[in-house]
């Protein structure tokens, strides 16, 4: 069978061991697979999946493969604990990325604070938070380090911008995160190596959107200029949901069709309706 270039995000299945999250979508049908956070696996059990994923079409997503000791990857952090930690996971996704055969490893942007795990996706507890300008220098800092190392393994890397909700920025009366904002992504990126690339998730752009008072369209069609792929879903403008799409949802006219990064990241238990969205979003690209 072909490959796809429209994969589909396992992010839906937390809770499941990333083997029996395979072995699922691969009996429904579903070959193009972007593997993003769930159970974490041993050292053995690690070995053995990832052999048996480079027979498929896949690629990896943050926080994959999921750590034994959970934690959030701050590549911006102040602390270097937690920032050392941050980079070496990235390196070991990297690194299995071209076990197999990946050609990206996508990630998120930093923050300018370091939230607890079970606060990820809710509303942040206030805490000291870095000027802005530093957490932007350190995440800088990584990401060279990182693409170096990305680059002697043949893997492009892309960042993906954050999300910022009202609740959250009510809580520090300004953004905690960085890459929320088209104007802060497309200055940014001016800095990065040019080969890293944008990986524009439209769901955290639609809420960010909303919170921070910009155009949506417009902001849209700036950053398609820097665009090398897309993460793919919808909400309701305050939360970043994951909810289905269709042909005639917001985005879909806008999307460039010459990529060859399109993921939907739809957490939806009816696996027929996520067929039917990689479906219509395929004969869409390929007209």
């Amino acid at each position: 069978m072909k490959n796809s270039k429209v994969f589909v995000s396992t992010g839906h299945y937390k809770n499941i061991s990333p083997s029996k999250t395979l072995n699922y979508l691969i009996k429904k049908k579903i070959y193009d697979i972007e593997f993003s956070g769930g159970l974490s696996m041993t050292l053995k059990e690690e070995k053995k999946f990832f052999k048996k994923l480079s027979k498929h079409n896949t690629r990896l997503h943050n926080y994959f493969p999921p750590p034994k000791n959970k934690f959030v990857i701050n590549l911006a952090s102040r602390d270097k604990s937690i920032l050392k930690k941050s980079i070496n996971q990235i390196k070991k996704s990297i690194f299995y990325s071209k076990k197999i055969n990946a050609k990206y490893f996508s990630f998120h942007a930093g923050f300018r604070i370091d939230p607890a795990v079970k606060k990820l996706g809710k509303k942040f507890e206030k805490t000291k938070m870095a000027r802005k300008k530093e957490s932007e220098n350190i995440f800088l800092k990584s990401i060279k380090e990182i693409n170096s190392f990305a680059l002697k393994h043949k893997i492009n890397i892309l960042i993906e911008n954050n999300v910022i909700n009202k609740k959250n920025l009510f809580v520090f009366n300004e953004n905690p995160l960085l890459l929320t904002h088209p104007i802060d992504i497309l200055k940014f990126f001016k800095k990065t190596p040019k080969n890293v690339g944008f990986l524009l998730d439209v769901g955290h752009l639609k809420v960010s959107a909303k919170t921070e008072k910009f155009d949506l369209i417009q902001s849209l069609k700036k950053l398609n200029k820097i665009v090398m792929g897309y993460h793919l879903s919808d909400n309701d403008f305050t939360e970043d949901q994951n909810l289905g799409f269709s042909k005639n949802s917001w985005f879909v006219k806008f999307l460039k069709k010459d990529l060859d990064y399109y993921t939907i990241e739809v957490y939806e238990k009816n696996i027929n309706k996520i067929k039917k969205i990689k479906n219509f979003l395929e004969k869409r690209l390929n007209k």
